[in-house]
């Protein structure tokens, strides 16, 4: 074994498992397969031409080079982001503990139960804070929740503003830049109109159905919005208020001043800057719109015994269920940060929240104080953090600017020649005395730091916050380090992650997060950095950019990149969007229609219906296929407004389709774009890619393909690889890129603090260790295809009867006889220690399998096992000999407390529902729950932390 080639630490089949795999899937060689597998007139011609690969050695002295090139300068910039402090306990036992950051989005709640505490935690913060009756689990970032604000306000419009044509949005004009700008790119395909203006003189009319405010306002000051909201109301619009949720433990909460919607970035509570993201949005609305909230809402229910259980609630608004009827394309969040968020409220409780902001609050008055006797003007009259200086004529910006990049400091320089000056948790007086040195430096003045900080509030008493917050119990226990570790850990032995077994999940591509790719996520050089800090700053971010965008082009077949959209999702909107760009430029904006396979994604008809196409439905033939004669068919019939069709590939029934090519012919012979779904990406690198089959534009998940963890539902990256033809639509950014054509996140590079993982997995496995990943994913799912399809049987197989990556194994024939279905399957897999493959999609009744290339021989062999063990298991009820009402499968998973306690009244053992396979005793994974209650919990919706609901 070459134990310096990472490629042997990633693939889990070793070359001495090949032969007998190959031989159970019926092939000669894996090059054999692979030709059975992907049609021949897309495959490639050519290897990538990528770097040589590195050794974990020599990536990590590498990353250690680049990071070295990066400044983390004292940032005073503000404009939504701020440098933190991260509780050591935290960073060590979450952020950089694979049971948190590789386990999967919960839907499995059962196996989850760890970290749906941990965000029901995060959504009573939220609430709490805000003062608002409902919260969702996390969105992607501020700007992006502002649009989702603005959109869920358009769709509940009342009968009378729907039929008077209310389309008019207002947004303030001191909200966030790149808030406003993401705003524009998603209310203009929707025909919603954005009018931006002053608050206090805009008048409301018939027409304008919402409006978002900032508090404190972009430029820091805090506002009397009271007489607003109640205008507002008066004309029958509603509020969305972006809010500093840190500021909120000493300002009135905006629900108290009537906010229908109150949103922003949780990123100040100890999740670094990461030079843009990923950090946790909250979103936070009144009880009325607890069926139009976009996002995952954490909900308490109770399980088959009565216990109190979490799962995720009233799913049926999202885009997995409602499809184009969904209240938001969202899929994957930012679950981890949120957890973190949560985590860190927990440490601090209320009383550490409140002191962290009143310090940072009084830092900013003692030095506006301190400022005015060097003659700059502070022009907020109320503030929290943030000063908004007029300089005295005798002092340039310029000046300033110099004497503070010799001090290592940035501040935010306004175009008119104010400076701004942001302060954080990290500011101490040594800072400040440095900030009063390099203003009075620029004045020309001499001065000496003589006074003490006192602790006072300087704003007007009308703003002060008199209501408590955060006095459950939760936020009283676990002050100490010791306390919050073991809270912590035991969250953490509820759920059922990477580091405990195969997650099977069909089109989630599990893999490895290889600890080597990770590492470098903590280091300071690449978390303490603005994403408005000049480039000279940032010159190993950029050279990591700019790297990591041409292996993507190399790997993708296709000519431009943008890094920005910061989920799938919002990759696949990304791609929309740049297509209705692409399409308006050449006189061809009227085209709206976009064909979609009825096997989708969810995310696919959701994200189209967001940028303002109608979805028309392909269907699919008996085999699993897109039926060529329906797509050429509705193609022709719609050729003078065809847009686009997306098309995912393989499909997501697990299969290379031989007729893709003439697919993209077709609707680019009608005058559409083909959009490839990267949601399968992971069956085409170094074999085939987008550009080889005709794509125009498609978006990849490196939380997928790409190694980066999902975190328990986030965070993402959805990059966004375009033909030549779309290069100049790709996203820009208002304050980063100048302009602000189709931005679609807050950050300039989206989530560019995880990028280092994708770049890893690149540099370390090289062009042929990504061909040598893509080829055993395949093998792995053959092989598990060859070993269940006579327990249970393969639902869809391509010409040579060969599986891509992927599998769906069918249940639906169990139920009649037994009244097992797959949900009974999947649960009774808990018992074993395995969290469930995809359930019910894309062919309901169906267990979609993907084993991914970085398991062993020997836990695909382990999973067979346990599959053809509740085969037997079911088998049982048909012959008689179990009990079609209580068996092992309707009542699984059997937890802990069931097992142990002192009744049991099924008529099986308990052996035979704990530990049905001998080597489950060598160490089995407990479930706290039994069965969670999925209609009690939406029945009666519990999603924050009250009086009698505390678990832990």
């Amino acid at each position: 074994m070459d134990t310096t080639k990472f490629s042997l630490r990633h693939i889990g089949i070793a070359p001495e498992d090949l032969p007998s795999m190959l031989q159970a899937v019926g092939a000669a060689s894996l090059d054999e397969l692979i030709a059975q597998t992907i049609p021949q007139d897309i495959r490639l011609k050519r290897p990538l031409n990528l770097p040589e690969p590195m050794t974990e050695r020599e990536f990590a002295e590498h990353i250690a080079a680049l990071a070295s090139e990066n400044k983390a300068f004292t940032s005073y910039i503000g404009m939504g982001w701020y440098d933190t402090v991260c509780p050591a306990p935290i960073q060590r036992n979450v952020f950089e503990n694979p049971a948190w950051y590789t386990s999967y989005t919960p839907y499995q709640a059962e196996v989850s139960q760890g970290r749906l505490e941990a965000l029901f935690n995060f959504q009573t913060v939220v609430c709490e804070l805000t003062g608002m009756a409902l919260a969702n689990c996390s969105l992607l970032d501020e700007a992006t929740a502002a649009a989702e604000a603005a959109t869920m306000l358009y769709a509940t419009r009342n009968r009378e503003q729907v039929a008077a044509g209310a389309n008019v949005l207002f947004v303030d004009e001191y909200v966030l830049p790149s808030t406003l700008a993401v705003i524009r790119t998603r209310m203009a395909p929707q025909g919603i109109e954005v009018v931006v203006d002053d608050y206090r003189r805009f008048k409301f009319d018939g027409k304008v159905f919402g409006a978002i405010v900032q508090y404190p306002d972009g430029g820091g000051e805090v506002l009397d919005y009271k007489d607003f909201v109640r205008d507002a109301n008066t004309h029958g619009a509603r509020v969305a208020v972006a809010a500093d949720l840190l500021s909120l433990t000493l300002l009135t909460p905006p629900a108290e001043w009537g906010a229908d919607v109150v949103f922003g970035s949780s990123q100040r509570f100890g999740i670094p800057m990461f030079y843009g993201g990923p950090s946790a949005a909250y979103f936070a609305v009144k009880e009325e719109y607890k069926r139009n909230i976009p996002g995952r809402i954490i909900g308490l229910s109770v399980d088959a015994y009565g216990h109190p259980a979490y799962r995720l609630a009233l799913q049926t608004r999202e885009q997995h269920i409602k499809r184009e009827k969904a209240t938001s394309n969202i899929c994957t969040a930012q679950a981890l940060l949120a957890t973190m968020a949560g985590f860190y409220a927990v440490y601090h409780g209320p009383d550490g929240l409140r002191d962290i902001a009143l310090r940072i609050h009084s830092f900013a008055g003692f030095l506006a104080a301190e400022l005015a006797k060097l003659g700059y003007k502070q022009l907020n009259d109320n503030y929290f953090d943030t000063l908004r200086l007029e300089l005295p004529t005798n002092v340039s910006a310029d000046a300033v600017r110099e004497i503070a990049l010799e001090c290592g400091v940035n501040l935010r320089y306004y175009a008119s020649g104010m400076i701004g000056v942001s302060l954080d948790e990290t500011t101490d007086i040594a800072d400040i005395g440095t900030l009063l040195y390099i203003f009075s430096g620029a004045a020309g003045k001499d001065y000496q730091l003589k006074y003490e900080v006192v602790r006072r509030t300087w704003f007007d008493r009308s703003f002060a916050r008199t209501t408590d917050f955060m006095q459950q119990e939760i936020f009283r226990k676990y002050h100490t380090e010791t306390e919050l570790m073991r809270y912590i850990k035991r969250l953490e032995r509820r759920d059922v992650s990477l580091a405990h077994s195969m997650i099977s999940l069909g089109s989630c591509t599990m893999k490895l997060n290889a600890a080597s790719e990770m590492l470098p996520l903590s280091r300071p050089e690449f978390q303490n950095i603005h994403p408005y800090a000049p480039a000279d700053q940032v010159a190993g971010y950029t050279e990591m950019i700019e790297n990591l965008c041409d292996y993507l082009i190399e790997i993708t077949g296709l000519n431009g990149v943008s890094l920005q959209p910061n989920s799938g999702a919002a990759g696949e909107y990304t791609g929309l969007r740049i297509i209705r760009s692409y399409l308006e430029s050449i006189g061809e904006g009227h085209r709206n229609i976009v064909l979609l396979p009825a096997s989708a994604h969810g995310t696919n008809p959701a994200s189209a219906i967001q940028c303002g196409y109608t979805t028309v439905t392909v269907l699919c033939d008996e085999n699993g296929n897109i039926d060529l004669a329906d797509f050429r068919k509705k193609a022709e019939e719609n050729r003078n407004s065809l847009a686009a069709c997306m098309i995912t590939y393989p499909s997501t029934h697990g299969i290379f389709e031989t007729d893709i090519r003439e697919m993209a012919a077709i609707v680019h012979s009608c005058g559409g774009q083909l959009y490839m779904d990267g949601a399968n990406m992971n069956a085409q690198v170094g074999l085939t890619n987008p550009g080889a089959i005709g794509a125009d534009v498609c978006h990849l998940n490196l939380h997928k393909t790409f190694a980066s963890p999902h975190g328990g539902g986030g965070p993402g990256v959805g990059p966004v690889c375009v033909a030549a033809h779309l290069v100049p639509f790709l996203p820009a950014h208002p304050v980063a890129f100048g302009n602000a054509v189709n931005t679609v996140a807050a950050a300039p590079y989206g989530s560019a603090g995880i990028l280092p993982i994708t770049y890893a997995y690149i540099r370390m496995l090289g062009a042929e260790g990504l061909t040598e990943a893509t080829k055993i994913a395949i093998l792995n799912a053959n092989y598990l295809a060859a070993k269940l399809k006579e327990a249970y049987g393969v639902v869809y197989t391509g010409v040579n009867g060969r599986v891509g990556h992927e599998l769906i194994l069918e249940c639906r024939t169990f139920k009649d006889q037994t009244g097992v279905d797959e949900n009974d399957i999947a649960k009774r897999l808990i018992d074993f220690g395995y969290h469930a493959p995809t359930l019910s999609f894309p062919v309901h009744g169906t267990l979609m399998v993907e084993p991914t290339e970085s398991e062993s021989k020997a836990e695909l062999d382990r999973f067979v096992e346990v599959m053809e063990c509740i085969r037997e298991e079911i088998k049982e009820i048909e012959d008689g000999a179990a009990s079609k009402e209580d068996n092992v499968l309707k009542n699984a998973p059997h937890p802990e407390y069931e097992v142990a306690g002192d009744e049991w009244t099924h008529p099986y053992p308990r052996m035979k529902a704990a530990f049905p396979l001998t080597w489950l005793h060598d160490g089995k994974f407990w479930v706290n729950v039994a069965r969670v209650n999925n209609a009690f919990g939406d029945r009666n919706l519990v999603a924050s932390i009250c009086e009698g609901c505390e678990m832990s």
